[in-house]
């Protein structure tokens, strides 16, 4: 089958790759520009974590209705629509002088990003036909997402250096290229048709967002809030999900077929990907921490240090697709948790005086291991599914990996500091997370490297009629 991309494809490659690439710089670049903000705003530490918080919240809550948005109103319209409003808010948020007007444009730039990612995402996997092209598009795109946040990292110090609201003025210039090539390049996508009288499920779309959010605020919050707090936000946030799946049966053109959930392969995929992105960024923060609070590291020599984990930019679109073709996604997947908890392995015995050499091995292994795992994650998360529900596997696949991310980034908050000692002891207690976590997602993905992925369930059609499929 032919691998090569006709001159448009290329170029609406190109503007997807380009919005992914945003998303991930324009978080990298906040996170090494914190400290900065709340010196010039005079921000609290919880008014500082919720500049972090809300876009995890906008993001994570929204990301299923956007993906399912995607498929009912238009790929096409829903990017660039929530591309503008992500350019807007960007700048708004380099504009603040006060802690709440940052921490609402966070919000709504998490929102905008919520349902502009998997309406980016559905877009490749509609526009490349399933198989070798698409699994390299997909590729493409995601080596240019981990690009972008390793790239973000140090360009966010050297921007922050002149002046940290030049971290949300970056993407503005960005977002206005991006827009542009998009409304150019992009096709236009049709519009579903809806029988006469037929409504929008609009009770599925408030229970289930409204449940997310919950459930994202409560996991987000588990280290800086009473257990008690925590405990009755997540119990609402999972009363909601049983209301919205109640709903959902009972819906004549429900927000989210749930027959697409009784594939077991999508969701062996979300698990895995909710445990290799907790494991990911709750070592990325101990890391960090560790880099610049117990070393005296400067945030460029942090950035700097780290970069070194975007080696998957490069592997994604030139190793892992002849890796993919040999060996097959599960088996890369599979292979990459493994080296991701080898990665973590060499840092448990954590020395208050290791040097970068000391170091680098591991962050080399995880580099590798990101490239093994993501890609693959995103072509497995949503090959076999129909066509019109792509975007809702987009939402899915990226709902986890923000819901991960949370989780993740909370326990290690939360048994750093429940461990008695030096703060030291409570890193190293703290990196058992990640070194656990994707030791459950290599259990989890190994469930599915002996069978082959089933057929997803399209609308009205009955679950009998799933039949198994070539991987």
């Amino acid at each position: 089958m032919d691998h090569t991309f006709r001159g448009r494809q290329w170029g609406v490659l190109l503007v997807l790759c380009g919005a992914i690439f945003l998303e991930g710089i324009d978080v990298a670049m906040l996170n090494v520009a914190l400290p900065s903000i709340r010196a010039d705003l005079g921000l609290s530490t919880g008014e500082l974590q919720w500049v972090m918080s809300a876009y995890v919240l906008g993001y994570g809550g929204f990301m299923l209705l956007g993906g399912r948005a995607a498929d009912l109103f238009g790929r096409r319209q829903m990017f660039t629509g929530w591309l503008a409003v992500f350019l807007l808010f960007s700048g708004l948020g380099g504009l603040a002088t006060e802690g709440w007007m940052l921490i609402t444009a966070r919000f709504v730039t998490g929102v905008a990003a919520a349902f502009m990612t998997p309406a980016g995402l559905s877009i490749i996997t509609t526009g490349f036909p399933e198989g070798p092209q698409r699994d390299k598009a997909l590729l493409v795109y995601s080596g240019t997402a981990a690009g972008g946040f390793s790239i973000g990292l140090v360009v966010g110090g050297l921007l922050t250096s002149a002046g940290w609201r030049w971290v949300f003025f970056a993407p503005v210039v960005l977002s206005a290229l991006i827009l542009a090539a998009a409304l150019a390049l992009v096709p236009k996508s049709v519009r579903p048709r809806r029988a006469a009288g037929e409504r929008i499920d609009l009770a599925g779309g408030i229970t289930i967002t409204a449940a997310i959010v919950l459930l994202v605020l409560g996991v987000e919050r588990a280290a800086h809030a009473a257990p008690g707090w925590t405990a009755a936000t997540v119990g609402a946030g999972l009363v909601l999900l049983g209301a919205f799946v109640a709903v959902e049966r009972r819906a004549a053109v429900p927000l989210v077929r749930l027959s697409v959930l009784r594939s077991g392969p999508l969701l062996r995929t979300n698990l895995a990907a909710l445990l290799f992105a907790g494991g990911f960024f709750g070592f990325q923060f101990l890391v960090v921490l560790y880099l610049q609070e117990l070393r005296g590291w400067s945030t460029l020599e942090t950035s700097l240090a780290m970069v070194v984990i975007g080696i998957d930019a490069v592997l994604s679109p030139t190793l892992v697709p002849k890796l993919v073709a040999r060996f097959g996604n599960p088996r890369l997947i599979f292979g990459g948790l493994l080296l991701a908890a080898l990665s973590y392995g060499t840092f448990l015995p954590l020395g208050a005086d290791w040097t970068y050499l000391a170091m680098l091995p591991g962050l080399v292994l995880l580099g590798l291991a990101f490239a093994l795992v993501y890609g693959p994650l995103t072509i497995v998360a949503t090959e076999g599914v129909a066509e019109e529900d792509q975007g809702l596997a987009g939402g899915l696949l990226y709902t986890a990996f923000q819901f991960g991310a949370a989780l993740g980034l909370s326990a290690v908050t939360a048994v750093s500091a429940a461990v008695p000692g030096s703060t030291l002891d409570g890193y190293r207690a703290g990196l058992f997370v990640p070194f656990a976590a994707v030791l459950l997602a290599a259990a989890v993905s190994a469930a599915g490297l002996r069978s082959r992925p089933g057929r997803v369930v399209s609308a009205g059609e009955p679950a009998a009629a799933q039949q198994p499929a070539e991987a």
